[in-house]
């Protein structure tokens, strides 16, 4: 027998050797299957995993809160479209082949056209007003609308008025007038809102598809700062999935409260998607705009007068600040209410009526909210000690607001302190000496002295300022009605002009 005769031989072997196993195999399967009874065979086809009875319980408990939460609250939120007009850029006047054979017969006048863009948000009825409902909402869902529609859960239409804007707060509030009963949504207290509580996203998210959505997350964090256009609210983050449409939306407690109104995600989706990165604006932050919209169909807002900054390293250091938390008063403008209330450039605020302050955007927040009249207490560390000033708040009117109003402040000049770092960037000697001038104020006295930028600062009126607490000190007791600085230009040692208060 050849070798080819053989390899097939020993294959035919080892072929019909494995047919047989497995012919074996199976007909020992299918005899013990039909030999057991059918209570056997129901019991290997259960699941064996059993769920526990009191787990079972909680998690149906859950649940019902879940939807009770979602059946109480629903019925007063809307879904708001919006319409605004937007020009759109005229082609050119270019007459004649190919242009009229691309763009066809043209209005000749080359006047901008109009379109109409439409937009989606969400809101929550807070207030009725003898069957005129009041809806609170984002600025941006209806800044600039021509039209503006109400659609409710029930399935029903309506034409909305806006009753008044504020962008700086991002708040808004529309009104529609029916007979039909809707009900108000129950505002929380957002101050007791903490890491870990649940969080319930509702709103209208990516258009009319997912309307009257409900999402389900937790409080990933409270006090969060940085929200997009100048928005001076502090945040609550939540993971709760939060898409384009649900802004003005409720984030809603356990309890059925609203503690939040859906305002801006973070995301690294092109398309502004999800990623666990939602943000609301704290509902005690929107109560007194509620009743102001209404009353007079805007905001006030309370002013200090003070230009704040967070203080860095160096000037913390100098200031004795280490750990602490606040904001720094850079700057005061002259006759404003802290002038007049007595706080000083380099004041350090920490409290405002006995509550914390986090930083810059908190204290902006929190005395905008005062009342005009409002007398309010600033605890704050002068020289490395705390003491309290009473302050009188003001009104913040466009006229304050304006760069009109820079020539009042005082003195309108940051400084940092010279560090190894900066003097190498600078390309300076190793002790050169000096306060940086990193930005001047257009308009306010050191900029009409005649300081620049890059200067450094050797003294104020002639005393010298070593360091930044040196510079502030020199600022309160030495510049009563007029202001100058020695400062180092390049090679030259220079002093400037005088401003006199």
């Amino acid at each position: 027998m050849n070798i080819v005769k053989k390899i097939s031989s020993r294959n035919l072997f080892i072929f019909n050797l494995v047919l047989i196993g497995a012919i074996f195999g199976f007909s020992l399967a299918f005899l013990s299957f039909s030999c057991s009874t059918p209570k056997a065979r129901a019991k290997a086809q259960e699941n064996p995993v059993i769920i526990p009875e009191d787990a079972l319980k909680i998690a149906e408990g859950m649940q019902t809160v879940f939807r009770s939460v979602s059946e109480k609250v629903l019925p007063s939120v809307v879904e708001l479209k919006t319409v605004s007009l937007v020009k759109r850029p005229q082609i050119p006047n270019i007459p004649g082949i190919p242009w009229d054979f691309f763009f066809g017969p043209r209005d000749r006048g080359g006047q901008d056209r109009e379109r109409r863009a439409e937009g989606l948000g969400s809101g929550i009825i807070v207030r009725n007003k003898d069957g005129t409902y009041y809806v609170l909402t984002n600025h941006h869902v209806v800044d600039g609308a021509s039209e503006i529609k109400v659609f409710t859960r029930n399935g029903k239409e309506y034409t909305a008025a806006l009753v008044g804007s504020d962008e700086r707060k991002d708040l808004a509030m529309v009104s529609f007038k029916t007979n039909d009963s809707y009900p108000l949504a129950a505002l929380g207290d957002s101050d007791k809102v903490a890491v870990g509580d649940w969080a319930i996203a509702m709103g209208n998210p990516l258009g009319e598809q997912f309307s009257f959505s409900v999402t389900l997350g937790i409080v990933s964090a409270v006090g969060r700062t940085g929200g997009p256009g100048g928005n001076i609210n502090d945040f609550i983050q939540t993971d709760a999935p939060i898409n384009q449409g649900n802004s003005g939306g409720p984030l809603v407690n356990i309890r059925g409260e609203i503690i939040g109104i859906n305002t801006w995600i973070a995301s690294n989706n092109t398309g502004g998607g999800n990623v666990g990165l939602g943000f609301a604006i704290p509902i005690n932050n929107t109560k007194r705009s509620i009743d102001e919209f209404i009353s007079k169909g805007s905001i006030s807002y309370g002013w200090l007068g003070v230009l704040l900054m967070e203080p860095g390293k160096e000037t913390a250091e100098s200031l004795g600040l280490d750990g602490k938390r606040g904001a720094l008063a850079a700057q005061v403008f002259i006759d404003s209410p802290a002038d007049k209330g007595g706080i000083k450039p380099g004041d350090f605020i920490t409290h405002v009526n006995g509550k914390e302050i986090r930083g810059v955007q908190q204290i902006q927040l929190t005395v905008g909210d005062l009342k005009p009249g409002d007398k309010a207490s600033f605890t704050v560390i002068r020289d490395k000690k705390s003491m309290d000033i009473q302050v009188r708040i003001e009104a913040r009117t466009d006229q304050v607001a304006s760069t009109q109003n820079n020539r009042k402040l005082w003195p309108g000049v940051n400084v940092v302190p010279l560090n190894d770092q900066l003097r190498e960037s600078l390309e300076l000697d190793k002790d050169a000496k000096g306060l940086y001038v990193f930005d001047i104020t257009e308009g306010s006295p050191a900029d009409i002295v005649g300081l620049k930028r890059g200067d450094r600062i050797l003294s104020v009126n002639g005393e010298k300022t070593g360091d930044i607490a040196a510079f502030f000190k020199a600022l309160r007791e030495k510049t009563g009605s007029e202001l100058w600085f020695g400062i180092q230009r390049g090679d030259a040692t220079l002093e400037s002009l005088r401003f006199k208060r």
